[in-house]
């Protein structure tokens, strides 16, 4: 299967680079994955979309301001470190993406915030990422949020007033990169709706790495290699999950990420066990799905695997014809974009 088949045109002004005053009032195109028919509703009104006794499911995790700007303690000069994933058996060692990073050997020193936070490169990976260990006196977490910037992905060229704006309003664990942008249209005043109809309402966690925007550079979609990503599905989650599956109710993934996560932790009975570890699901046609029966997800990149994985679920052939259509009625693309929902 060629990458080149999950391609489309876009032009460059239907990239959001802003996010809406009001989450709810993104536009949402519906497709049915089963007919290919194509209807246009304002996101609010999906309610009308959901039964009663359907798991909606969610991803709870958090965006740290993951971005740091700062200078080579020995030189001065401007280096930008991107926080990529905290490792659990080295203290305060994370690795990381240093720009510009020829100079950025083992044993530099970066320092941020006038020395407020220091970072020593303790390790250069084969993929050219950094290990480093932060040295600071008080609270990493504060300092982080005191000196850091969302890592907005870079297609959005504007400057985020509002840091809570790249974040869920259900956001709760730190560990994101990247926000999983489907739920970003969600008020707590919708969900309240949405449980109110009766439809549950089960969170998940997943940290999206910033993998997530790397495109593919292969010609072939099964020669990809997935980065990995830390899931974690508790006990009440999987009960309520499982519930609806059993009583032949819809389970709704909201985000591509939390479909990574249900499929990565289902059994093949399309049941789940409270579990958590690393995923490196990749999901391309082809692709059986076990638990998740329908996606409320953004318009992606072309030839991403983000593309592969909703062409999975809908078919190529309804997907390009429903990002054609989204591209004719001038839909908002990408992570502060517009919202399908697939059934």
């Amino acid at each position: 299967m060629n990458v080149s088949d999950f391609d489309y045109e876009l032009p460059p002004e239907l990239i959001a680079q802003d996010p809406l005053a009001d989450r709810s009032s993104s536009r949402l195109l519906i497709l049915d994955r089963q007919t290919g028919e194509i209807s246009h509703r304002i996101f609010r009104d999906i309610t009308e979309e959901l039964h009663p006794g359907d798991c909606l499911v969610i991803n709870n995790t958090k965006v740290i301001p993951a971005r740091l700007l700062g200078v080579r303690k020995e030189t001065g000069a401007a280096v930008e470190l991107l926080l990529l994933k905290r490792l659990e058996d080295r203290e305060n060692t994370w690795e990381t993406l240093v720009r510009p990073g020829k100079k950025c050997r083992e044993g530099a020193v970066l320092s941020f915030g006038n020395g407020l936070l220091e970072a020593e490169i303790t390790e250069v990976l084969p993929d050219g990422n950094r290990l480093v260990r932060f040295a600071f006196d008080g609270i990493f977490e504060e300092i982080l949020d005191q000196l850091g910037q969302m890592p907005l992905p870079p297609y959005i060229t504007h400057h985020l007033e509002d840091k809570n704006r790249y974040q869920t309003v259900y956001a709760k664990y730190d560990g994101s990169a990247a926000a999983p942008t489907a739920g970003l249209h969600f008020t707590q005043e919708l969900l309240a709706q949405i449980r109110e109809k009766g439809v549950s309402v089960a969170e998940i966690t997943l940290h999206v790495g910033l993998g997530t925007f790397r495109p593919v550079k292969v010609d072939t979609v099964e020669e990809h290699h997935m980065h990995s990503e830390y899931y974690e599905v508790n006990a009440e989650a999987a009960a309520l999950i499982n519930r609806a599956k059993q009583e032949g109710h819809r389970v709704i993934a909201v985000g591509t990420t939390s479909c990574r996560t249900l499929e990565s932790a289902a059994g093949e009975d399309g049941l789940l066990q409270p579990c958590s570890g690393w995923t490196e699901i990749f999901i391309y046609p082809g692709y059986t799905f076990k638990i998740v029966d329908a996606l409320i997800t953004n318009f992606h990149l072309p030839k991403s695997t983000l593309m592969m994985l909703v062409s999975a679920l809908a078919g190529r052939e309804n997907i390009m014809k429903a990002y054609a259509e989204a591209i004719r009625e001038k839909y908002r693309f990408f992570s502060f974009g517009d919202a399908m929902m697939i059934l």
